[in-house]
């Protein structure tokens, strides 16, 4: 197949995504309905909503066989920050591509969720340096303790890079951020009153 051809068939995919999901959001949610009277009372039936049903189609694209519509379904669950598609994204930082493993690591991370712990943890060691970085990342967003002891031994990764990413997490979730004090002098001014 020819580069072209792939192109034009990623972009063709990753349209029909977003297009589907924005119909999605544009149409009325209908959670619950009445189904229909019966001799003890009425039957209620269950229909799933416009955001759940989007982010089932998005957790399903994350198996595609296009790498390319892959990556763009993580970075729309991201965007979506909808709690349902961690475990899909957590299957998926098992990923052939890396840079999917990267899109995948930093969606985790905008979501938030504490049981992506593990498996961010497991990406900390992944062969490929953007996904530990991301992976390292998210784990710091997230801010679960569980993840001190692979960012620790992340302090000692060969790539400088990874190095500081842990060392960031680290303090993250450690409560310290840059300026853990409200205001910039690094210790409190003292006014003393004058009484006459």
């Amino acid at each position: 197949m020819s580069p072209f051809a792939v192109f034009v068939r990623t972009l063709l995919k990753s349209s029909a995504i977003f297009i589907g999901a924005a119909a999605v959001f544009l149409h009325p949610s209908l959670e619950w309905r009445s189904v229909a009277p019966t001799g003890v009372g009425t039957e209620v039936g269950a229909q799933q909503s416009g955001s759940e049903a989007a982010v089932d189609a998005l957790a399903a694209a994350l198996k595609d066989s296009d790498a390319g519509v892959r990556r763009e379904s993580a970075r729309a669950l991201a965007q979506m920050n909808n709690r349902r598609a961690v475990p899909a994204l957590t299957a998926a930082l098992a990923d052939s591509d890396p840079q999917v493993r990267a899109s995948v690591a930093s969606a985790l991370g905008e979501i938030g969720d504490a049981s992506a712990v593990d498996a961010l943890a497991g990406a900390t060691r992944d062969k490929v340096v953007d996904v530990r970085r991301r992976a390292i990342a998210a784990l710091g967003e997230i801010g679960d303790g569980k993840a001190l002891d692979a960012l620790t031994l992340a302090l000692k990764d060969e790539d400088a890079s990874v190095r500081r990413a842990a060392a960031s997490a680290i303090a993250e979730i450690g409560g310290a951020g840059p300026h853990p004090h409200p205001h910039p002098h690094p210790r409190p001014i003292v006014v003393r009153s004058v009484v006459r």
